[in-house]
């Protein structure tokens, strides 16, 4: 998308939808396997721009947009996140549980929670360690799945108490997101990967409705639901696909030049190397825009994109996504770095191939 003074001022306004589509998402919870509710926001909000959408068995969304040609390419973000799933009750009303997705327990310790009974009731906790009194312990140990609980805010003292508020193994954890938009425009929260994306997508489809734009080759956007977990988005991928940009977020850590403040393009991850042709296009694009970006190479990560290279699509694929600090900590990222992701992003879908 090509700025003038009129589409300046819509442009910011598209930051600022995406800054508040994020701040609302966070808030849904959505552990892999739990996602529900968090699709059913991204529903309503691309439902009502009047698109062609329809839900995966697997509980994803798949938004169709026409272009001039039926060749389509495709973009991905994740609405699931990290969380956690019951998997004892313990004899003093506490709670063992698994962990839904890549983390370490220490990145949750002292954090509030919410489990989710099947019955949809919600009661809060906090993740604590079994051993987390200096004053009664002296060696407070290691933070594992075996040595971290939750802690319920209910009066509760045995197994039976806590069954009888409808809690059983199996029921889904999420982690309070602790949300924040500061003065200074950062973003501080958890989840932001991958919602940071997924708010930015939809900021996009309402800039392609708002201002009409005429793409030279259809789209297809798809919210997956299985990233965390390593499945993300592979399925339901249209034949006519040619091109797959996964929309995720960028690393940030010693020896890469990623920043809060660019949008990151990602030449290598754990899967291998992106298509060096597509990298390069959107590396250009970033270059002649003047958008604030870096090009770097994360040492443990996988994407959408991954997921569906490794099911054997034959796509070209690449990875982009705002710069996001302590990733599956509690994280954080700044205004600009979604503005440039966005910006970087109608260029793109305007291009040629």
């Amino acid at each position: 998308m090509r700025f003038t003074s009129r589409t300046e001022s819509g442009f910011a306004n598209a930051v600022e939808e995406a800054v508040s589509s994020i701040l609302r998402l966070v808030t849904i919870p959505s552990p892999t396997g739990f996602t529900d509710r968090a699709i059913d926001y991204c529903y309503e909000k691309i439902a009502s721009l009047g698109y062609e959408l329809h839900r995966t068995y697997k509980g994803g969304l798949v938004v169709h947009v026409p272009g001039k040609s039926k060749q389509t390419r495709v973009l991905a973000a994740h609405v699931d996140t990290l969380g956690a799933i019951v998997k004892e009750i313990v004899d003093a009303g506490r709670l063992k549980m698994t962990p839904v997705g890549g983390y370490r327990f220490q990145t949750v310790e002292g954090e509030f929670c919410k489990v989710h009974t099947l019955e949809g009731a919600s009661y809060i906790g906090t993740v604590v360690a079994h051993k987390a009194s200096v004053h009664v312990y002296h060696d407070l140990g290691e933070r594992t799945e075996d040595t971290m609980e939750i802690r319920l805010d209910e009066r509760v003292f045995t197994k039976q108490d806590v069954q009888q508020l409808g809690i059983e193994v199996g029921d889904f954890v999420s982690f309070d997101p602790r949300a924040e938009l500061t003065t200074s425009g950062h973003i501080k929260s958890r989840h932001l990967d991958d919602k940071a994306s997924v708010g930015i997508l939809l900021s996009l489809l309402s800039v392609i409705h708002e201002e009409q734009l005429a793409l030279p080759y259809s789209l297809t956007i798809l919210i997956s639901t299985d990233e965390e977990i390593g499945y993300g988005g592979n399925s339901n991928i249209p034949t006519s696909a040619f091109e797959y940009l996964a929309v995720d977020m960028g690393a940030i850590g010693d020896g890469l030049a990623t920043t809060e403040h660019v949008v990151s393009i990602c030449a290598k991850d754990s899967s291998g190397p992106y298509h060096y042709d597509f990298r390069r296009k959107l590396t250009l694009l970033a270059k002649e825009h003047k958008i604030p970006y870096a090009v770097d190479i994360y040492p443990h990560y996988a994407s959408d994109a991954s997921a569906a290279r490794r099911a054997g699509y034959d796509l070209r694929t690449a990875l982009i996504g705002p710069g996001i600090d302590s990733s599956h900590a509690y994280e954080r990222t700044h205004r600009e770095a979604i503005a440039a992701t966005l910006q970087l992003l109608l260029l793109y879908i305007q291009s040629e191939a």
